[in-house]
């Protein structure tokens, strides 16, 4: 064998053998585990009781008594999801300063540990403690998404900050201008079109989550699936569920064609 070919053998990743393996027996022990029978699960048995539920949700009801209080429920979605975003935004924002570092090493390191605190808990979680602490209603979904949304656009509008070049704002430092204006107009427009691009992708993913929060009491589309699927009125079920899918396409519609807007900005 000539040396060349010698060179050109790909050495075997025994690492990504290993990890390969083990990642093929966690499955499998999950299956084993689980106990999941996907013979019943495919039966006729199964199959055709599955074929009777889904029948149920045709034809859904399209009274217009009924399609009228879809409309408020979802408009009472979006605003829950929009009126988050915009909190979780304005409090990131503010948490990002420190969060980047500009506050000292002790400071930063505490603040991470408040947004990994925030979003280490699931919106669900934190709907049904806002519940509690201000009653059923939008308000409390509002609020859920904010605080979750708040840790994860915090974390990412901080590194955001901290990878920005320093350079015009340590220019304007130098002539004289305060520390806020000189991060005002120095390292903010750099960051301001990524911040925003992060701040509609989160619309997008809260969007589904509002949505969602109504099971645990946070109003909404998702509070009156609940109630309509607990009386096992599935007609009426199945217009609410044609809602959220409107509702979801038609906000990540608007929101990846603005991010489409905003690449230029920040490629």
């Amino acid at each position: 064998m000539s040396a060349s070919a010698a060179v050109q053998r790909p050495a075997v990743c025994v690492r990504c053998l290993l990890t390969a393996g083990g990642v093929l027996v966690a499955i499998a022990a999950s299956f084993a585990y689980l106990a999941i029978d996907f013979g019943a699960l495919f039966s006729r048995t199964a199959l055709a009781s599955m074929g009777r539920f889904v029948a149920e949700f045709f034809p859904p009801d399209t009274s217009a008594e009924f399609l009228r209080r879809t409309a408020w429920g979802a408009l009472q979605t979006l605003a829950v999801s929009a009126l988050g975003t915009l909190l979780a935004m304005a409090a990131g924002a503010v948490f990002a300063l420190p969060a980047s570092g500009r506050f000292g090493n002790a400071a930063r390191r505490a603040m991470r540990f408040v947004l990994n605190l925030l979003r280490s808990v699931p919106e669900l979680v934190w709907a049904a403690l806002m519940v509690l602490a201000v009653g059923l209603g939008p308000f409390a979904g509002a609020l859920a998404l904010a605080l979750h949304t708040t840790g994860v656009l915090g974390r990412l509008f901080g590194e955001t900050l901290e990878n920005v070049p320093k350079d015009a704002e340590r220019a304007l430092r130098e002539a004289g201008a305060g520390a806020l204006a000189a991060f005002a107009y120095g390292s903010l427009p750099l960051v301001w079109p990524q911040w925003l691009a992060y701040a509609l992708y989160r619309w997008e993913m809260n969007i589904r989550m509002a949505a969602v929060l109504g099971f645990v009491g946070a109003g909404g589309l998702g509070q009156m699936l609940y109630f309509h699927l607990s009386l096992f009125q599935q007609a009426q079920a199945a217009t609410v569920i044609a809602a959220m899918f409107l509702l979801v396409f038609a906000v990540d519609s608007a929101s990846s064609r603005l991010r489409r807007g905003l690449a230029p900005a920040y490629a």
